[in-house]
């Protein structure tokens, strides 16, 4: 069991790029969620935007199996977790708390995950905190950006964890380089991929995402982009499952054209006087 584990989290992640810089820890200030948006799921519920609602993850104590495109999940979901969204499919999902162990650097992400994945094992290793699924990634690209713009791997910060599947696993706080909090309920859009793991994934699902974004109105980014990964080594390239997700609010309202304030008189033209006529 330790084998299978062990490989499975040192596979997630390839090194690519340069070494990240040294890791830095978390903010100490505990997040805050956000009230939910009207028309949002409740926890742990997704509500299908793009792709066949009859396509349905079957979820079990085990993991998930998806059969209609011969995905498979090996290890459980923390505990009220949604499904996963089915690869090529748009949802809008609200994830409910979850006590997390988080490991925080900055520099490439494909490299430096590779650096938290040690501390990480070690964490829920020594605590006989069995593994999960997904493997959670948070970015925070450098730079002035939107949030739906592609990322460089080696620009900015992030934060990988590993999830509890339940918050009576252990208590919060710090482990030498990792820090154990409750990230709090969220609301966001996800997009299901398929396919190996990395930066050109979550680039790719950032471009789909961007396209649904403007074809509507009714929701808006509202943070910084996750990956979710849900394989290990075991799983063949073309059936690794991902997300790529986007924190949302409800967008801003614009007047509607029958209720907008009415327009400003218009002072009426001054007739002007005809020209005079000259004598004959």
């Amino acid at each position: 069991m330790l084998i299978a584990t062990l490989a499975f989290l040192a596979s997630t992640f390839q090194p690519t790029g340069d070494a990240a810089s040294a890791p830095t820890a978390p903010s100490d200030a505990a997040p805050k969620a956000a009230a939910r948006p009207e028309g949002a799921p409740a926890p742990g519920s997704s509500i299908r935007l793009v792709g066949d609602p009859a396509v349905k993850p079957v979820v079990s104590a085990e993991g998930c199996q998806l059969k209609e495109m011969g995905m498979v999940v090996e290890a459980p979901l923390p505990e009220g977790y949604p499904a996963p969204t089915p690869p090529g499919m748009i949802e809008l999902k609200t994830y409910p708390s979850v006590r997390r162990a988080e490991y925080s650097a900055s520099g490439s992400t494909n490299f430096g995950m590779n650096v938290g994945f040690w501390p990480l094992f070690n964490h829920i290793k020594d605590r006989n905190i069995a593994m999960t699924s997904p493997v959670e990634m948070d970015y925070r690209p450098e730079g002035d950006r939107a949030p739906l713009d592609p990322m460089k791997d080696t620009g900015g910060s992030w934060t990988m964890s590993f999830l509890y599947r339940s918050a009576d696993l252990g208590p919060t706080g710090e482990d030498g380089r990792v820090k154990v909090v409750d990230n709090p309920e969220l609301t966001v859009i996800a997009i299901g991929m398929r396919g190996g793991y990395g930066m050109g994934s979550v680039n790719a699902g950032l471009e789909e995402l961007s396209k649904w974004f403007a074809g509507q109105s009714e929701w808006e980014p509202a943070g910084e982009p996750r990956g979710l990964n849900y394989n290990g080594p075991q799983v063949p390239q073309r059936r690794k499952w991902s997300e790529v997700q986007v924190p949302v609010r409800r967008a801003a309202k614009k007047p509607d054209a029958a209720n907008a304030a009415p327009a400003a008189p218009v002072t009426p033209a001054v007739p002007t006087a005809p020209a005079a006529q000259s004598p004959r």
